[in-house]
């Protein structure tokens, strides 16, 4: 297990030394003493946080509501900075899934979420129960990762699939890190812009323009972390200029870009995440061309 410090932050971290039989699918193995406060910052996958041993995490929202446990998140968990996580002794094996598998794998659309982080009790109902136990069960990460990922694989085959429309959309905002153009999706998939409008936002769980939006500022905001400049950052990442970076980030973060540029939660992706990219977002070793998902 590598040791991220970053701050006062010190955390264990795990990664699987196999990529996932599910392309899309990521992990990561968090060991952490003590938990203070973490915002969450916006990132665009459906996240699964699975925790088990004796430890005490909490996801404490802006609503009000307070979250224990083993959870799950849509596209953007955390947006205005207004989701933080705490607690002492957490060990948990940290889920990102692409939103093209998250339909299957969680057994509901990503919009039925409503951008709440809900208990995975309330989607799974026991089987969450027992996954806890058997993570605490396994002898080591990579035992965890592989008990992790086997389950997630047997959900992912028995699933229903996103319409192939909904994933080359999603695919053309990715590989253009948010700078593709919405008006044109509709055209390159034959589709009504209502019909892919519709589609997209209940099998996503966000709508298109949201979508490149939240791909833009991720993309934006590990540039920021790398060390990079607002000015360059806005003028590479397709904002009009710094200041529209700014107010991007605030809206996502609640936080200035130099703030952002500081956050635990993105700095430790490098260790967490070392393979980022389009395999992290869109489940296929290849991409269907706009003709070959027409009907």
């Amino acid at each position: 297990m590598q040791t991220f410090v970053h701050g006062e932050a010190m955390w264990g971290v795990e990664c699987p030394r196999r990529p996932s039989r599910v392309a899309g699918l990521t992990m990561a193995g968090f060991r952490i003493r003590e938990l203070d406060a973490l915002r969450m910052v916006p990132h665009p996958a459906v996240t699964l946080f699975l925790e088990f041993g004796a430890g005490s995490p909490v996801l404490d929202c802006a609503s009000g509501q307070r979250q224990r446990g083993s959870v799950v998140a849509g596209p953007g968990l955390g947006a205005g900075g207004g989701v933080r996580a705490r607690g002492e002794n957490v060990e948990c094996v940290q889920v990102r899934l692409s939103p093209v598998i998250a339909r299957a794998i969680l057994g509901v659309d990503p919009a039925d979420l409503d951008g709440a982080v809900v208990p995975l009790g309330d989607l799974w109902g026991r089987e969450a129960s027992r996954i806890r136990e058997r993570l605490g069960d396994v002898p080591s990460w990579q035992d965890r990762f592989a008990l992790t990922d086997a389950l997630l694989a047997r959900r992912h085959e028995a699933g229903p699939p996103v319409d192939p429309e909904v994933a080359w959309a999603w695919h053309r905002i990715v590989v253009s890190r948010g700078l593709t153009r919405v008006d044109g999706l509709a055209a390159e998939v034959g589709w009504s812009r209502k019909r892919l409008w519709s589609r997209f936002r209940a099998q996503l769980g966000l709508p298109p323009k949201r979508a490149v939006k939240l791909v833009r500022f991720d993309h934006a905001a590990h540039r920021l972390v790398a060390g990079e400049g607002a000015a360059r950052v806005a003028a590479d990442t397709g904002y009009a200029d710094q200041s529209h970076l700014h107010r991007d980030v605030m809206a996502f973060t609640g936080a200035t870009p130099a703030t952002v540029a500081g956050e635990p939660f993105l700095a430790v992706d490098h260790l967490a995440w070392p393979s980022r990219g389009t395999t992290a977002f869109f489940p296929s070793p290849g991409s269907p061309g706009p003709a070959a998902v027409r009907r």
